[in-house]
């Protein structure tokens, strides 16, 4: 993890406060105020803030004038009575535009395509909810998308069918190479259709997230749609990785045999890249359901301090392999595992491996940390969770400093924007949660973990512009050639306090 000394930090925060507050516009949109709707804005400028009104529901709006890096224009919401602003209907209910934009404290629904639409560059969306779209949640463009963050958002009851997805990211490797993906403190659950998180983009940062009820797999790593290309694409242009760190991926529902996890591709896009799961908790309702499905073509999947448990006690299904194409020979390394005794297709090369009949959680499905003391995953990890060489993922987020959401039985009525830091006593616990107390994650950890979309500029971009897949895959035990496809375009961001709101605006 990188680090940055105090002067050097406070420099930043002075100067990141500066550029935001320099010529800037304040306008207030709402009842009695002198704009009643967004389509009533004057063209929007760098370091602009709208605040809207909460407790009341506006017309869709799609916002193109753009920012500038390190000074983007923000539209916030602003609770009345503890109620959001909602925005709701049209085609798009919000269509992101225009390049460097923060939103913020949003309900969004009813988009007949696409609820949240991202097509541009350095965009964040954050502490809202996308609930209730008939087709995709939250979509990233084949076309003109760059880096997108999500943060501490929720996603209920969106998608459709098998080719549209709770959410739906992909990155312009054309346009805005090296554009990243980053999704975090998120909770994405009751979908209607699809994937939970399908993604596409060149860079994928899936951290501390919970993700489950999806139809299809609750995260699908592939590669861009060659149909949804522009000009100059190629498979061979970029190598696309992902990093999934802390996370909580539950599989359940009326899909149950489906598998977790797809990587690789879906037979529309295959990423010849590197796949990293560290410390993530995995829970599965039947023995048929792979928690890795590999499929087309990869380098390597890695994987350390994962649990892999099932609802209800027996084996777990850990991975697919026979429709997987490796870019030289096959690469599965991991460390720490731990699994249900008698599990199947357990990698060979994975070492230090933990099996038992209960990995001690506190309530299955929801409040998955571990119960005591006495739970096999307690100071069982490794602080080694990082292949190294020629083939190591680049610049991981080595360990976790956060949780994921934690959940109470029937869930919780608002995300909230507060991440709970992981305790740290120098053994590492096996899955997404630390059990006990320690110390906390350190200042610098913090602010490496905190960086925002715009600090993405730097190492991620891309985008796609098609809403549809050629091939469909409805069948868990067959060898198809894709099932949910689609391009669109998002982005994420948001803070738990002034001093998270700065840190997150660094980018190491």
């Amino acid at each position: 993890m990188r680090t940055m000394n105090s002067c050097n930090l406070w420099a930043a925060l002075t100067l990141g406060l500066a550029s935001a507050t320099a010529g800037a516009t304040t306008y207030e949109v709402g009842p009695g105020q002198t704009y009643e709707e967004l389509a009533a804005l004057p063209a929007l400028e760098s370091g602009d803030l709208v605040l809207l009104t909460g407790n009341r529901t506006y017309a869709p709006f799609a916002f193109w004038d753009d920012g500038a890096p390190g000074d983007p224009v923000t539209i916030r919401g602003v609770r009345v009575d503890g109620h959001r602003p909602v925005i709701s209907g049209g085609t798009n209910t919000i269509e992101a535009g225009g390049d460097h934009y923060v939103f913020e404290g949003l309900e969004l629904t009813g988009g007949s395509s696409r609820c949240f639409f991202h097509h541009a560059h350095d965009i964040v969306l954050r502490d809202s909810l996308v609930r209730d779209c008939p087709h995709q949640g939250i979509l990233g463009a084949d076309n003109d998308s760059g880096s997108l963050l999500l943060e501490f958002v929720e996603v209920r009851r969106c998608g459709q069918g098998t080719q549209n997805h709770q959410i739906y990211m992909a990155t312009d490797e054309v346009a805005h190479p090296g554009a990243v993906f980053r999704m975090r403190h998120c909770w994405v659950h009751s979908g209607n259709g699809g994937n939970g998180v399908k993604t596409r983009a060149e860079r994928n940062e899936i951290y501390y997230n919970r993700i489950e009820g999806s139809y299809y797999h609750e995260l699908e790593l592939i590669g861009p749609d060659p149909d949804g290309a522009q000009d100059g694409w190629s498979e061979g242009l970029a190598r696309e990785d992902s990093d999934v760190v802390g996370n909580v991926l539950v599989k359940a529902g009326t899909n149950s045999d489906f598998a977790v996890v797809r990587i690789g591709g879906d037979g529309t896009g295959q990423t010849w890249g590197r796949y990293r799961f560290v410390n993530n908790t995995i829970l599965v309702t039947s023995s048929s359901a792979a928690v890795f499905r590999i499929f087309d073509g990869l380098e390597s999947l890695e994987a350390h301090n994962n649990v892999f448990a099932r609802q209800g006690s027996g084996p777990v299904n850990l991975t697919r392999t026979e429709d997987a194409q490796w870019l030289d020979s096959e690469v599965i390394v991991g460390s720490h595992n731990w699994f249900p005794t008698d599990s199947t297709n357990v990698p060979s090369e994975w070492t230090g491996s933990l099996t038992g009949g209960d990995p001690g959680f506190s309530a299955i499905p929801w409040n998955l940390f571990p119960a005591s003391a006495d739970s096999p995953l307690v100071d069982a990890g490794t602080l080694a969770s990082a292949m190294a060489g020629d083939g190591a993922f680049p610049d991981p987020l080595v360990l976790p400093i956060f949780h994921p959401p934690a959940l109470e039985e029937g869930g919780i009525d608002e995300l909230g924007t507060n991440p709970l830091p992981r305790p740290g006593d120098g053994a590492i616990d096996i899955g997404a949660y630390e059990f006990g107390t320690g110390d906390t994650a350190s200042d610098s950890e913090t602010a490496t973990d905190t960086e925002s979309a715009s600090e993405s500029d730097t190492t991620s971009s891309s985008e796609r512009d098609t809403d549809s897949d050629s091939n469909v895959d409805t069948e868990p035990d067959t060898a198809a050639d894709g099932d949910d496809g689609c391009g669109c375009r998002t982005t994420g961001l948001r803070r738990a306090s002034p001093l998270f709101s700065l840190l997150s605006l660094l980018r190491d």
